[in-house]
Order: structure tokens, then sequence, then C-alpha cells
């Protein structure tokens, strides 16, 4: 059974497609999009994305469906590393 591909909207207006348990970086790649990185041992949060909602280190973890045929990518905000 094949997989589905999962499409991805990144914040530039760019959409991609990946399958489940691809990394983040190398899809935001593929996007023009670059993921903020600081310790990539997910302490420190410098690369959390907002998923639909959601927020994910891209350092710790893979694409996953979520059971919805889109993901929205938004980049968190936090007032301190602005």
């Amino acid at each position: 059974m094949k997989k589905s591909l999962i499409r991805i909207h990144w914040p530039n207006n760019i959409s991609t497609e990946a399958n489940e348990g691809d990394d983040w970086f190398i899809n935001a790649k593929k996007a023009n999009v670059v993921i903020p990185t600081g310790c990539l041992s997910g302490s420190c949060g410098a690369c959390e994305i907002d998923v639909n909602g959601n927020t994910v280190r891209p350092c710790i973890s893979n694409i996953k469906s979520s059971n919805q045929e889109l993901l929205n990518i938004e980049f968190t905000s936090d007032p301190y590393w602005e």
C-alpha cells in the first residue's frame, strides 16, 4: 500500500509534499524556508514552529500527518528572541 503524501503550506506561501517521518529542515529547504536553529537538541526552542496551531520542535520530531489534508506552518514569535 502506497503512503499518501502530506501537503505542507509554508509561511512564504509555497507548498511542498512530504512523507510521514520526513525531516522538517529538509522539507523547509525545498520551500526556500529557513527554520531558525539553536541547540538542535530540543532544549532551547529556537526552532519551534506552529503546525496547524500546535507547537513542534523540528530538531527532535519528524513530519506527521495528524489526519489532516494540509499542514499549515507558522513561525512562533517570542518577544525575547525578536
